[in-house]
């Protein structure tokens, strides 16, 4: 690889259709303010580079980013972009990455408003991320350790898998299919609504009116917390380790908790066939 190493550019395109270069030490400010200076970019390694001007990397190709720091300034930071690592990185400019494919995301922190919308293939690993609206329209996302604060996330997306995260979030999963979510602490108002395929597993959820009008809903030894009105014209089995405030006209399945402090069945729309059971009337049904 060649080496650009300790320079300074501000120019609109300042490095551009650069291949096979490892860009270290770099600034990429001034007062030209030049937009896209490492667009069409082919095999690059950026290394401890500080970033303040809009639509740096557009159109890259197999490219790494690596203890680097993008600001505020970095609209669009990163869009168009094929096969990629950023990692022990900041990104704060709104609508950092978008339309990427193979993104790899490891130990970052991230502000970011509207934060990876219609990706593929995404994974984000060890990271904290603020985002108003996150992920939205994209596939195949893999989570593992993030800490998430924002709203509207996930919406419209396919095939995601979340380990370990914690996600303080409003709207979650609206609308979205095939979605997986493993130990982790989902907060937030109205969870899921829309959903086909959502499947939560030692979770614990919090917030009022969750998972309503879902299909295809499995919840295996959750928790709920201030979560009332819940399953609302769903299709769901769940099993809930502890209370759950009011659980409100499902459509069909089973849900079963330790106490349900109310079963409300009035004014459905269409037929509640579900079977809504305390782990104390099983017992009793049973002897």
């Amino acid at each position: 690889m060649k080496l650009i190493e300790n320079q300074t550019y501000d120019v609109e395109r300042a490095l551009y259709n650069l291949c096979d270069t490892q860009v270290k030490n770099c600034i990429f400010a001034g007062p030209a303010d030049g937009e896209s200076v490492l667009k069409e970019t082919r095999d690059i390694l950026v290394d401890s580079c500080s970033f303040s001007l809009r639509y740096p990397v557009w159109h890259a190709k197999n490219y790494s980013i690596k203890n680097s720091k993008m600001d505020d300034k970095t609209r669009a930071a990163i869009w168009y972009c094929d096969d990629g690592v950023i990692e022990n990185s900041s990104l704060y400019g709104v609508k950092a990455v978008r339309e990427c494919n193979r993104t790899e995301i490891r130990n970052c922190d991230i502000v970011s408003p509207e934060f990876g919308w219609k990706t593929n293939q995404t994974k984000i690993e060890n990271s904290s991320l603020v985002s108003e609206y996150v992920f939205f329209d994209s596939n195949d996302i893999t989570v593992k350790g993030l800490d998430f604060k924002g709203k509207y996330s996930f919406q419209y997306t396919n095939n995601v898998v979340i380990e370990n995260s914690n996600l303080d979030t409003k709207d979650a999963f609206w609308h979205s299919k095939n979605v997986t979510v493993k130990n982790s602490v989902v907060k937030g108002e109205y969870l899921a609504w829309f959903s086909d395929g959502l499947t939560l597993i030692n979770c614990k959820i919090i917030g009022t009116q969750p998972l309503c009008y879902c299909k295809n809903l499995t919840l295996i030894d959750c928790e709920m917390t201030d979560c009332d009105l819940s399953f609302e014209y769903s299709d769901v089995s769940a099993t809930v380790k502890g209370h759950i405030d009011s659980v409100k006209n499902p459509h069909s399945g089973k849900i079963v908790a330790d106490t349900i402090g109310e079963i409300i069945l009035e004014d459905s729309i269409m037929e509640s066939k579900a079977e809504i059971l305390t782990r104390q009337s099983e017992k009793s049904d049973s002897n």
